[in-house]
């Protein structure tokens, strides 16, 4: 689940299971540790399943390197020797416990004799110093500390993980995507995934045997061959309607967006920034998009309808926000707009 913004992914869960509870996210997250946090596809953060961790560590390692190395050399000559030294440094600095990213910035960085440009360079963003070692998986986000969390070791926090060979990781990889998205294309996969197209083509050949294509539209995808019968013979109630929050996983899924929206809406919600907007789904397309305020113990909703929404779709949207204001343990109210 995408987790740049975590309050946001909570509500994702909730979207896909209305009987979690909030409690229960932050016990699996901070007391059970059976969902982990760190950076994944696209180098944005995400909650994974911690049995997967090592799984999507190894899949997207090569290539996450790769690009770090390529941004290193627009910075001057920082050496990989030196990348590792200070991924090294990163790692025995949260040796003794926990860390907020600065602190450990702070600890690596000083007394360190580096260029102006390695400086520079291991100053960047919130990756820093942790970059590489976040990577490779030698760190991921531990216990919170106050409005922050702190980095941790990952054998710390997790335990003793489970070793992937590379392309086996990666194949497997491929298989969750389809799994969870296909139908979809080459281009999708390395959208999602974050890889080059020159990194995905190999990992997707290798998988030819165990997919198909089939229809979709006016285009084609390919699905699991194990997937279709299951597919095939489902039945969904019909109208499904949804609320998804900012930057959710089933938005990043395609690259292109047409089975979700018409073109003409796109800017509406894939906004400026990489801001993603949260959408009303209807059976599976985006019919609005919607905001809320909190004003006291009343959740204020407003949504502004990228189409005209028939009465029984309103209708489900309020009952739909009256759920997510349970969740939230608050009154919900609904606004369309015009």
């Amino acid at each position: 689940m995408q987790a740049q913004v975590l309050s946001a992914a909570t509500l994702a869960l909730w979207a896909r299971n209305h009987s979690v509870m909030r409690e229960a996210i932050d016990a699996t997250l901070h007391t059970e540790r059976a969902v982990v946090k760190t950076s994944a596809m696209r180098n944005t953060l995400h909650l994974l399943a911690a049995e997967d961790y090592s799984l999507y560590i190894r899949a997207l390692c090569a290539s996450r390197l790769r690009h770090m190395r390529q941004v290193m050399a627009r910075y001057g000559s920082i050496s990989a020797a030196e990348a590792n030294a200070i991924r090294d440094a990163a790692v025995a600095a949260l040796a003794e416990g926990p860390l907020l990213k600065r602190e450990v910035q702070q600890r690596v960085l000083a007394g360190r004799c580096l260029s102006s440009a390695s400086k520079k360079f291991f100053q960047l963003g919130w990756w820093g110093v942790v970059r590489q070692a976040i990577v490779e998986g030698h760190l991921c986000y531990g216990p919170e500390r106050g409005a922050q969390t702190a980095l941790i070791c990952t054998d710390a926090w997790l335990g003793k993980q489970k070793e992937w060979d590379e392309r086996e990781a990666q194949q497997e990889f491929l298989r969750r995507y389809l799994r969870a998205y296909g139908p979809a294309t080459l281009r999708d996969f390395a959208y999602w995934s974050g890889f080059s197209i020159a990194e995905a083509r190999p990992v997707w050949e290798s998988l030819r045997s165990e997919m198909m294509e089939v229809a979709c539209s006016a285009a084609t995808g390919a699905l699991l061959a194990a997937d279709w019968k299951a597919l095939h013979s489902a039945s969904l109630r019909a109208p499904a309607v949804r609320l998804l929050p900012n930057f959710d996983a089933y938005l990043l899924g395609h690259a292109d967006k047409s089975h979700l929206l018409d073109a003409r809406h796109y800017k509406r919600v894939f906004r400026s920034a990489g801001w993603i907007s949260p959408v009303v789904l209807v059976d599976g397309r985006i019919s609005a998009v919607w905001s809320h305020v909190v004003r006291g113990k009343c959740l204020a909703i407003t949504v502004e309808p990228l189409a005209k929404l028939t009465r029984p779709i309103r209708a489900l949207t309020e009952e739909e926000a009256a759920q997510l204001g349970a969740f939230l343990g608050l009154q919900a109210s609904v606004k369309f707009a015009r």
